[in-house]
């Protein structure tokens, strides 16, 4: 077996300094761009990397960030993973995905064997976090920035969309469309999301002096979601329209009501959701729903995890307003120009 090539070896056949080397190789160090493209091509031609542990061992930092998410069925988590890891692969950090179910007790080890690996910091994108892991992380000075969840803990850095305006949104949406029966397929209201979507749409609906006609926790599982609409939408007093508290519930809701009840989308029931997943802009969808501004959310979680990293202690809870995306799944109210 070949010997591993040093940096020695790459600094005397460039006619450079052995720490010119380990500065072209250090993310943000400084070096000219001639000893920059001497290092280059005698890296290239001795087939030279740095050695990334050992680096780590000298700063005292990993550059890695653990990821926690509890499953990718929802189409929104593949898109944000996927923005989550090149934003910070941009910033020279890699991402240790792990999975857990959504349950503090499922979590507890898996943030344990990301405090193993001595990564610099936690995301959780939807899953919950106990006050003792908390208080675990801040006293290995490991700091944790939840994604598209809140939390009842100051300590805790979170971004989320505002989602009890969300919510508020889509009552407004439904009753201006002329809905006099509006039923609500919640999200989980284990979670803050689903909580704050179903608040919001409560209050919207009795600001404009209606209430629900129905509602039922689907527990952000479409073959709940899927269940509970064959039950709603059976009898003769069915709702004529229906917000429901993520895409993924949406879509399926949307597929009984057409295949298995013989509803017309939307001159029967109008369906409202909530993400605006890629399949929501589908032509056999077309879902009317919340647009949650993932780019944004996404560069928030990283600034906000980073700035922790490098000493800005504060915890931020943020919110970002979402938006409405019109397709053809509900009414349009008249004059509607939003």
């Amino acid at each position: 077996m070949s010997e591993k090539v040093t940096s020695l070896q790459v600094a005397e056949r460039a006619g450079v300094s052995q720490s010119a080397v380990s500065r072209y190789f250090t993310p943000g160090g400084s070096v000219s761009k001639a000893t920059a493209a001497k290092v280059k091509k005698a890296a290239e031609e001795l087939g030279y990397r740095p050695n990334v542990l050992a680096r780590a061992m000298v700063s005292g930092r990993s550059r890695i960030i653990g990821l926690v998410i509890a499953d990718l069925k929802n189409q929104f988590y593949p898109m944000a993973l996927e923005l989550l890891s090149r934003a910070l692969q941009e910033r020279d950090y890699q991402v240790l995905v792990f999975f857990a179910e959504n349950s503090t007790e499922s979590v507890e080890p898996v943030v344990q064997r990301l405090l193993d690996y001595q990564v610099d910091g936690i995301i959780t994108a939807s899953v919950a976090v106990s006050n003792h892991l908390t208080e675990r992380c801040t006293a290995a000075g490991i700091p944790v920035v939840m994604f598209n969840r809140g939390q009842d803990d100051a300590r805790l850095s979170s971004v989320t969309t505002d989602n009890v305006a969300g919510g508020r949104m889509a009552a407004n949406f439904l009753v201006g469309g002329g809905h006099a029966r509006i039923a609500h397929i919640a999200g989980w209201q284990g979670a803050t999301t689903g909580r704050d979507r179903t608040l919001g749409f409560v209050e919207g609906l009795r600001d404009l002096g209606h209430e629900m006609v129905a509602m039922e926790d689907a527990m952000y599982d479409r073959d709940r979601a899927a269940e509970i609409a064959r039950t709603m939408f059976s009898g003769a007093d069915r709702p004529d329209a229906v917000f429901v508290g993520n895409d993924y519930m949406a879509l399926s809701v949307m597929d009984v009501l057409r295949f298995e009840l013989g509803l017309s989308i939307p001159d029967d029931v109008s369906v409202l959701g909530y993400d605006d997943v890629p399949l929501a802009d589908w032509p056999t969808y077309q879902l009317t729903t919340i647009r949650q501004p993932v780019n944004r959310m996404v560069t928030a979680t990283v600034d906000t995890l980073l700035d922790r990293i490098e000493g800005d202690i504060e915890p931020r809870q943020i919110l970002i307003s979402g938006s409405l995306k019109i397709r053809a799944s509900a009414r349009r109210p008249k004059g509607f120009t939003a």
